[in-house]
């Protein structure tokens, strides 16, 4: 079974680091009843949702993606690129220390989770403002006993690399090449995002959906119990008829308040195969 890891959202949340987006007064409550229907969500797909306490004082700590990079065999606790978030991994390393060995990256490092894309044994990680060549030189070396093969990608215009993109199966890649440096993605077919709507190659892949009737879930409809569904803000509905139209099978969220923080649907959830040490 799939574990997803989540955190509830923080009541500074209007705190958050901000880098490319302006700021824009976030609605509290909306933001809590749209975590709680991503969590919904993410269980009706499968994963066993694990919901970590909120941090009042860390504003921007309901993206648990970002203080921890977790792959079958470790998980890595990074030095975060925002010296205020670096707080956010005590918490989420003790949960995760239940299904993963340790491993602790070190300073001058700084290295944030949404930076990293894993495609099977291949990590890409972006170079961005927020993770540094030392960062990525320090997951290398910390992925190289289990035979992972580390690559950076430039990254510009944008926080993370998957805020510029993400894997979506099927040997593909939803990307804008404004935000990242494409050709370090040789080898996949690249689907570009439509030019109205650059935010949107932040999508997430929940790959082979278990069957839900055989864990005692009722699935909300049809779609949901079959394999590799992929995870899309509603806030982008070309994106959405784009990749309806190769055959992915998406299924649309509301994240809007996550959003204006410079969030999206990768970056609220850590998800992996389940298992204990």
């Amino acid at each position: 079974m799939l574990i997803a890891i989540t955190r509830q959202v923080s009541s500074s949340i209007n705190r958050c680091e901000l880098t490319y987006h302006a700021k824009e007064p976030i609605d509290l409550a909306k933001a809590i009843a749209q975590h709680e229907a991503y969590e919904a969500c993410l269980r009706g797909l499968g994963p066993r949702v694990v919901s970590l306490a909120a941090e009042p004082d860390l504003p921007d700590a309901v993206f648990v993606e970002d203080a921890a990079i977790v792959v079958d065999e470790v998980a890595v606790i990074p030095v975060m690129g925002a010296a205020s978030r670096r707080p956010e991994t005590e918490s989420l390393a003790r949960a995760l220390s239940v299904y993963r060995q340790l491993k602790f990256m070190r300073a001058p490092a700084t290295l944030d989770g949404g930076d990293v894309m894993r495609i099977g044994r291949r990590i890409f990680v972006g170079s961005s403002s927020r993770t540094n060549a030392e960062g990525i030189a320090q997951l290398r070396e910390a992925l190289a006993p289990f035979d992972y093969e580390v690559s950076a990608v430039d990254v510009r215009q944008c926080l993370h690399l998957k805020s510029g993109c993400s894997y979506v199966g099927a040997n593909s890649i939803l990307v804008n090449r404004e935000f990242v440096d494409a050709t370090g993605l040789a080898g996949f077919e690249l689907i570009d995002v439509p030019a109205s709507e650059p935010g949107a190659a932040n999508v997430l892949l929940i790959e082979d959906v278990i069957d839900n009737a055989k864990e005692g879930v009722i699935p909300d409809s049809a779609e949901d119990a079959v394999k590799d569904v992929l995870i899309v803000p509603s806030a982008f509905p070309q994106t959405i008829v784009l990749l309806e139209a190769r055959g992915f099978n998406v299924k649309a969220i509301d994240v809007s308040e996550f959003q204006k923080a410079e969030g999206g649907v990768t970056c609220k959830s850590v998800i992996f195969n389940g298992g204990t040490l």
